[in-house]
């Protein structure tokens, strides 16, 4: 018995599979290329809406100036580390935006220098400075990105022991928010294409620039990705997340060589439009209006007050702290210890200030 003969196919057969298969071809293009058109207006749209909002709110921000010398005092390494933490989580209560440390003896030449690169680039000023900037920098970023920025160093040594700022970007894997905190990662990527972001899920955020590696970055989640394999997202100002949604996003660390540095290396284009000195020898809080303002400076002295900082400036020529401040207050008259530690001035300032400070901010925001 023969083997069956294969069954043989037409001309007309073949280029009607072919032409089939073609079709699907086509589809399954198709349908791949609308989906990148809607990906990219998407995008493009939630762009557009951010920055549109960005434009039409205006929030106004509070800065606070501390010396670095106040960590001289502290007779251990371990309470070093616990004055600088009382200080990150005082002002993260009440969602400062700027934290400026200065070195309020000035360029001393036995005094002991070392190197801290800020918000705004490396600089070399006096080691307590150093210190208290990197703890205060440490404390604010989210836990699953410090092991990226902070190596071991012996500034942090007893950081593991403070209690945390539980800010509302220290986000954790279960957390759903719109925006997140990450570091790129050096994956590589196809021509043309965005980043590969850690954010602190599950799943790594591709989004729509192309970062250096090792950056941090503020990533805006794109809407309805719960059943997406992978998550995609835009690379947005760090400042976008409080100007869209109004919820606090940390604090920024900036170095001054001295009290006049505070003032002259402001990173907002029209300066400080108002400034705060404390002192016990100041104006009563409590006959403080607070004018309207955008950008608030909060500035605090050491352990002998701002006099020494003003001594120790070569750019101002006045004797009294007062000149140099809108406004030079008392934040706690009457008070029952003969002195008040800078790290309890920031928190009973903050809190005296809140309601006046809310109130010109608010004022501000009506009338633009």
């Amino acid at each position: 018995m023969g083997r069956p003969k294969p069954e043989t196919k037409s001309w007309s057969q073949i280029n009607k599979t072919k032409k089939e298969e073609k079709r699907k071809w086509k589809e399954l293009n198709l349908i791949k290329k609308l989906e990148k058109q809607k990906e990219k207006e998407a995008n493009e749209s939630l762009a557009a809406s951010s920055k549109a909002e960005n434009t039409a709110r205006k929030v106004s921000t509070i800065s606070v100036a501390v010396p670095g010398s106040i960590l001289e005092t502290a007779q251990s390494q371990e309470l070093r580390a616990y004055l600088a933490g009382q200080i990150a989580r005082a002002v993260c209560i009440f969602q400062v935006d700027e934290i400026v440390v200065f070195d309020d003896y000035g360029d001393e030449a036995n005094a002991k220098k070392a190197t801290l690169q800020d918000n705004y680039g490396v600089k070399n000023i006096r080691e307590s400075c150093v210190q208290l900037g990197r703890i205060l920098q440490y404390m604010e970023c989210p836990q699953y990105l410090r092991k990226y920025f902070f190596p071991i160093h012996h500034h942090l040594k007893f950081c593991g022991v403070l209690n945390p700022l539980n800010a509302p970007h220290h986000l954790g894997k279960d957390d759903h928010f719109s925006f997140r905190e990450g570091v790129v990662t050096n994956k590589p990527v196809k021509p043309g294409r965005g980043s590969i972001v850690n954010v602190g899920l599950l799943k790594e955020v591709h989004v729509d620039k192309l970062l250096t590696p090792g950056l941090r970055c503020t990533v805006k989640l794109l809407p309805d990705q719960e059943t997406s394999k992978k998550l995609k997202g835009i690379i947005v100002a760090p400042s976008t997340p409080k100007n869209e949604t109004g919820t606090y996003w940390g604090y920024t660390i900036r170095l001054a060589n001295s009290l006049s540095s505070v003032f002259s290396q402001c990173p907002f284009e029209k300066g400080y439009d108002l400034t705060v000195g404390t002192s016990d020898k100041g104006t009563s809080v409590d006959e403080f209006e607070c004018p309207s303002f955008d950008h608030a400076l909060i500035v605090f002295g050491g352990v002998q007050g701002l006099e020494v900082a003003l001594e120790s400036d070569d750019v101002f020529n006045v004797d009294n702290p007062k000149l140099i401040f809108d406004h030079y207050l008392n934040t706690l008259p009457d008070q029952g210890s003969r002195t008040i530690r800078t790290e309890e001035a920031v928190l009973v300032t903050l809190a005296a200030l809140r309601p006046k400070l809310l109130q010109g901010s608010e004022t501000n925001t009506s009338t633009n």
